[in-house]
């Protein structure tokens, strides 16, 4: 049997240390990454937050596994977000990035801290919005991009150029692109693929693409993820513009066939008339 209300509104309030362990995990890894981008280690600071993206994916589903749900939890985890996927990548990029504008002018320094504002502010929005829309929309779609997504996107290009021993002067226009283009991302409806339901059976043809793609992914990690992460923040745009087409498709082949429906009732009648006078 469910359970009793009393006992829902006990759950509501409760605090259940396993899973919000993972989210102070996923918090600390956060924080840890801010520190590390202030003082030049990009690669540590990259790293720390795609740790804070894995124990963020486990705290909630330990927290299902162990029915230890809680409206605490749910809104800890929100505020851990933030603080991982929201101010991190933003002062992460800045230090690495977007505070080299600075040297073009007042007014370029300026636009460096600010897309580094509005990128964090999206994540905001964006948490906000899926907190208060959870349980009425389609649970195999996002409606916008996931903050741990764009944050990873950022932490992603930060890693590969560091690896690759690239200047990332030269990237001083194109990160405040890249930023303000996954920021609004985020806050747009643009549907993204959940991953959170999987079919209970799949080709073996995905199974053979999920061994490559981890053996890809350990063979050079920052270059892997990159390369999916653009892949992802893409998908979404592309299944709209997909989406788009199809409706107007199908809207197209209605209107002819509704048009034929039209000529052919239009050609009867005369015909019927002339047999009815004679």
């Amino acid at each position: 049997m469910g359970d009793s209300v009393e006992q829902r509104m006990r759950r509501s309030g409760a605090i259940y240390l396993l899973p919000n362990l993972f989210t102070t995990g996923a918090m600390f890894a956060g924080f840890y990454a801010i520190i590390a981008g202030f003082n030049g280690h990009f690669v540590t600071a990259a790293v720390a937050v795609f740790i804070a993206g894995l124990l963020d994916g486990l705290d909630g589903r330990i927290a299902r596994l162990t029915n230890t749900q809680s409206e605490f939890g749910i809104q800890y985890d929100s505020l851990s977000d933030l603080v991982s996927f929201g101010l991190a990548p933003a002062l992460v990029i800045y230090s690495w990035s977007l505070s080299g504008l600075k040297a073009y002018g007042d007014f370029w320094g300026k636009v460096g801290w600010l897309v580094a504002f509005v990128y964090a502010a999206c994540a905001a929005l964006r948490l906000a919005r899926f907190n208060t829309n959870a349980g009425k929309v389609d649970k195999h779609f996002f409606q916008g991009l996931a903050s741990p997504a764009a944050a990873g996107t950022l932490m992603a290009l930060v890693w590969a150029v560091e690896d690759f021993g690239g200047d990332r002067r030269a990237l001083v226009w194109l990160t405040p692109l890249l930023t303000t283009g996954l920021a609004l991302a985020m806050v747009t409806r643009l549907p993204y693929y959940s991953f959170k339901v999987w079919p209970e059976r799949v080709r073996f043809l995905w199974i053979l693409v999920a061994v490559v793609a981890l053996a890809l992914l350990a063979a050079h990690p920052p270059n892997v993820l990159l390369t999916l992460s653009l892949i992802y923040a893409a998908s979404g745009p592309v299944w709209w513009l997909w989406r788009r087409l199809r409706r107007r498709q199908r809207r197209q082949v209605w209107e002819h066939s509704a048009a034929n429906r039209d000529a052919d009732s239009g050609e009867e009648t005369p015909r019927s008339a002339a047999e009815d006078s004679q």
